[in-house]
């Protein structure tokens, strides 16, 4: 369960993080305003990249501190900046280097409740990290690329994946 999320949480995020340097640079050799893209959205009805970087950020954040048994830290998602989104991305990498596989493993059938709105959902810990937590953070990490290659920022899929 460890391996499956923490160090999975971190590689993505750092390589976000780096991706969003290269929309600095290309913000900055291009002379646009770097509020364009932090508001930015794929369609209308869509998150613009500085939400879909919190939600990346408190999938994974939340994840972890639910697996181990603890309340998920409360971020209070004003990022309007590229620098407060890193922040918050080296802030959430921080809080999962806090975690040690055995916080983390045999975890598999741990109760996981969340409450969403008026909804409360219901996991065993192996499905909430494979069915939720995972296509959610990936959903969100991939929007974030796909809004700023959209945008004309120079990045490729080894941006994405980072180097091995």
């Amino acid at each position: 369960m460890y391996d499956a999320s923490i160090p999975v949480f971190i590689r993505m995020l750092t390589n976000c993080d780096r991706i969003l340097d290269k929309a600095v640079a290309h913000t900055e050799a291009k002379k646009i305003d770097p509020g364009v893209f932090v508001h930015m959205r794929l369609y209308p009805d869509m998150f613009p990249l500085a939400r879909q970087v919190q939600i990346a950020s408190d999938m994974a954040k939340g994840c972890a501190a639910r697996l181990a048994g603890q309340e998920p830290p409360k971020y209070d998602d004003t990022e309007t900046t590229f620098p407060e989104l890193k922040a918050r991305i080296a802030k959430t990498i921080a809080f999962l280097n806090t975690f040690g596989p055995e916080q983390i493993d045999r975890t598999e059938e741990k109760d996981i409740i969340l409450t969403l709105g008026p909804k409360t959902l219901t996991f065993k810990g192996l499905p909430y990290l494979l069915h939720f937590v995972l296509p959610n953070f990936y959903f969100h990490i991939t929007t974030v690329y796909a809004i700023l290659r959209h945008g004309g920022v120079e990045i490729g899929k080894m941006d994405f994946v980072g180097s091995p």
